[in-house]
């Protein structure tokens, strides 16, 4: 009898396992891989053609890329709340104006809404994050909260390490390190947003000098290539590994955000001397590009933060030779955050859920390395809107591409439909549905898969209109992008409009803007511009 009952318990135990593996295997695991600032410079994009990201080569050929993905604003804050929230720009007004003092969760809007971490927390997931999930400064930490009470985020955002010159009087929280030692003499008093170089123990240029982890003086010590500490990326790959190599009851979410290649441009030596100078190319330029774009967008600057001046800075002080520089720092970057990718990737793979994770890998918006005269994110053209995504793992196809214009819009409802959850999170809160679609169809048939979303993907960034702290931004009083498979409509709030026809011109040199032949594709393109445009 006492045989009989061991046995039988046997049986329960093992079939309980069983159960719970086959329940594991209806809610699947999603790991989301996010950069900073990452623009097309990656295989199969059009991008800088001498960009080395083998890692992410990888997992194209494991996944689907989506060759015309956009942001739906590029610039950190608002593209993040609109990622997390599924709730677009122009549903919010939240569209960074002044957004280091406009906080997403102080928004109308935003306040009320349940985010994706949060909805996953209440349907079953337990939750975790590292790294830059949010704007710096702008986090929720309790969103991360599981249904256990315990909380899953790791690894604060850092844009450190930073270099410094020992002079310990000068640490305070509002700077960030020096510039680096090897800047161009006129970025001497550059403390961080202009400032690149490769992580260096800097013994030899500054007494005492070494290197802060974040600007409230932790240090970050170096000593060799070799014998340093991890910096704050690196720091989020290996709690990432934790995470994946630990034993999980319940099906996860694990978001990871890297910083890079966020300014500043600095990354370990050997990513450098990937890219050495004699060889290296800038990206596609064409001389006098600005002249006939809209004059909002650059002469007129009615647009809430430019990179123009830095662009200018840079060619002003040092020419070819200090751009080339930068694109150096800007692909060691690159490199950098590739070499990350692959650590998570790979131990996804040599983890039990291998086969149950649905791996994505985007960024939050592009970045002009020079293109238009422009060094920086925050512009309605190619190069700031459109960004990396690819998406592997479960049933999605293999080695394919899709050309559908999609956005980080469609993230949220990608993944409450893979995971099963009820797709109106704020039935209980703001009302709001999601905005996106889910891209669960194209994954399996990127060709011709029942898509049910738009034929476009719209793009926003703030004018300088004032607005109150916290006071959402009239829809009218922004400026837009409409990109379709084929074309990029850019209209302004005064009117001012831009057209691109990629067939023909990939960069965005020439804008038909006035070219009677495309006069029905103008108009075509006008009608998708979220509110009724006065004629």
């Amino acid at each position: 009898m006492k045989t009989i009952t061991i046995l039988l318990l046997f049986v329960f135990i093992a079939t309980g396992n069983l159960f719970g593996k086959e329940n594991n295997q209806e809610k699947p695991n999603v790991v989301f891989i996010i950069c900073d600032d990452l623009n097309d410079a990656i295989h199969g994009l059009g991008g800088h053609p001498q960009a080395k990201t083998p890692n992410l080569d990888k997992l194209m050929e494991k996944g689907v890329q989506f060759t015309n993905a956009q942001t739906n604003c590029p610039l950190c804050g608002p593209s993040r709340a609109s990622l997390w929230s599924g709730l677009y720009p122009h549903t919010t007004g939240y569209y960074g104006y002044s957004q280091q003092v406009n906080h997403w969760r102080e928004n109308p809007v935003l306040k009320n809404t349940v985010t994706l971490f949060e909805h996953l927390s209440g349907n079953g997931y337990n939750v975790y994050a590292t790294g830059k999930i949010h704007h710096n400064g702008h986090e929720d930490y309790s969103i991360f909260e599981n249904s256990d009470g315990s909380t899953g985020f790791k690894v604060k955002d850092s844009f450190g390490p930073y270099p410094w010159d020992g002079d310990t009087a000068k640490i305070h929280e509002k700077i960030r390190g020096v510039s680096h030692p090897d800047m161009h003499p006129a970025f001497a008093e550059t403390r961080w947003g202009n400032s690149f170089g490769p992580i260096r123990n800097l013994s030899e240029d500054f007494e005492g000098g070494t290197w802060l982890y974040t600007h409230n003086g932790e240090e970050f010590k170096i000593k060799s290539e070799t014998d340093r500490d991890l910096t704050p990326d690196e720091r989020s790959a290996e709690y990432a590994i934790e995470v994946l190599n630990e034993r999980h009851d319940k099906p996860f979410f694990l978001a990871v955000g890297f910083n890079r290649p966020h300014t500043p441009l600095y990354a370990p030596q050997k990513y450098f001397d990937m890219f050495p100078l004699d060889s290296l190319r800038l990206a596609p330029y064409l001389e006098n590009d600005l002249e006939d774009c809209a004059n909002s967008l650059w002469k007129n600057k009615d647009v809430s933060g430019t990179g123009f001046f830095r662009y200018k800075q840079y060619n002003d002080a040092g020419g070819k030779e200090l751009l080339l520089k930068v694109t150096q720092a800007y692909l060691a970057c690159v490199a950098s955050v590739d070499d990350q990718i692959g650590k998570v990737v790979e131990a996804i793979e040599n983890s039990e859920y291998g086969d149950n994770t649905l791996i994505i890998v985007t960024s939050d918006h592009g970045y002009h390395m020079g293109e238009k005269e422009y060094l920086f994110k925050y512009s309605l053209w190619e190069e700031s809107a459109r960004i990396p995504l690819v998406i592997a793992g479960l049933n999605t196809a293999k080695g394919k591409e899709c050309k559908q214009p999609v956005s980080l819009i469609d993230m949220y409802p990608t993944i409450v439909d893979f995971c099963n959850m009820p797709d109106n999170p704020n039935k209980d809160g703001n009302g709001k549905k999601l905005d996106g679609f889910s891209l669960k169809p194209l994954l399996e048939n990127p060709e011709s898969g029942e898509w049910k979303g738009n034929d476009f993907a719209i793009t926003a960034v703030a004018s300088i209109e004032k607005l109150e702290i916290n006071e959402p931004g009239k829809i009218d009083q922004q400026h837009y992008s409409i990109r379709t498979e084929r074309y990029r409509y850019i209209l302004c709030r005064n009117g001012d409009e831009e057209l691109y026809d990629h067939y023909y011109d990939p960069y965005e040199w020439y804008n038909l803007d006035n070219d009677a032949l495309y006069e029905k594709v103008k108009k075509n393109m006008k009608s998708k511009i979220p509110y009724e445009v006065k004629k």
